[in-house]
């Protein structure tokens, strides 16, 4: 079987990150490891966002706004699932599909506790390269090729403990599974579930014209001499809060909090451009008593 190459999608969540920095909501967001963690020809998009230069070149403007979009979701989306870390067991926190998120070296709450990331092989081995501009206590990581692998005999040989609470992290992830795919990966992290555990599960809820957005997002991209993410990471599978809920439910976990990208947003009182992308992600917390 082939393996999985390493994902084009972490490096655009890595540059909104790095493009936010210090810049939006700066009170409730910093990630100053999302730069380091990107390649010199992916800083140049990001600096032209930060600088709010839009260039005139159609290649480079394809580019600029794909960056400054991703800007607008993660700086919510961060805030809202560190809020949600924060509060939960911090013995153990796993991060699952990390691809290049920077916790683990930019929150000090993690500190005393052990970070396990677990992602496909080849994200992991491109991550671990770029890691190395990065100071402090690196995670535990755990390669694990969901279609061949097991995640708790995986976890179990890097160190954590299923006797212990977990924090879970599930961000970015979900919509690239299969509705089976994430029953399985639900199934799974409750097997290694103790009483006390949290999950932070983000996804994409189900709107009108999702496909025919897609399709104008990859005619852009062509249009630019470039491929879309899209195309080799295609979305498979959107869900409804209360359909998530009902999946979480049934493996002993509880939603204690739901949030909209958006509404966290609106809290923030930062800009907004694409109302819609924001509305469209969800945040569920959910507590195994």
């Amino acid at each position: 079987m082939p393996e999985t190459p390493a994902s084009r999608t972490a490096v655009l969540v890595c540059q909104g990150r790095a493009a936010a920095d210090g810049l939006i909501a700066p009170d409730r967001f910093a990630d100053p490891t999302a730069l380091p963690l990107l390649r010199a020809d992916e800083r140049v998009p990001v600096a032209w966002v930060r600088d709010g230069a839009a260039p005139r070149d159609w290649q480079a403007r394809v580019a600029y706004e794909g960056v400054a979009a991703i800007t607008e979701l993660m700086v919510p989306r961060t805030v809202a699932i560190d809020d949600a870390l924060r509060a939960g067991p911090l013995a153990q926190v796993v991060i699952l599909g990390a691809g290049l998120d920077g916790r683990a070296w930019r929150m000090p709450e993690l500190a005393g506790g052990a970070v396990f990331e677990v992602d496909q092989p080849a994200s992991q081995r491109d991550k671990r390269d770029r890691a190395t501009a990065l100071t402090g206590r690196a995670p535990a990581f755990v390669p694990v090729d969901f279609r061949t692998d097991d995640l708790s005999r995986s976890l179990a040989a890097a160190g954590h403990g299923r006797d212990r609470p977990t924090t879970w992290i599930w961000e970015g992830v979900v919509p690239y599974l299969t509705p089976a795919d994430v029953e399985a990966t639900v199934g799974a992290l409750a097997a290694c579930s103790a009483p006390g555990s949290r999950l932070v599960v983000n996804f994409q809820l189900p709107v009108p014209f999702l496909r025919l957005g897609f399709l104008v997002a990859r005619a852009l991209a062509r249009s630019a001499g470039r491929s879309s993410v899209f195309t080799r990471e295609p979305w498979r599978s959107t869900w409804a809060p209360t359909a998530m809920a009902t999946l979480l439910g049934r493996h002993g976990f509880t939603v204690t909090q739901d949030q909209n990208v958006l509404d966290v947003a609106e809290s923030l009182r930062m800009p907004v451009r694409h109302r819609r992308a924001l509305a469209q992600s969800q945040v569920q917390v959910a507590d195994r008593s």
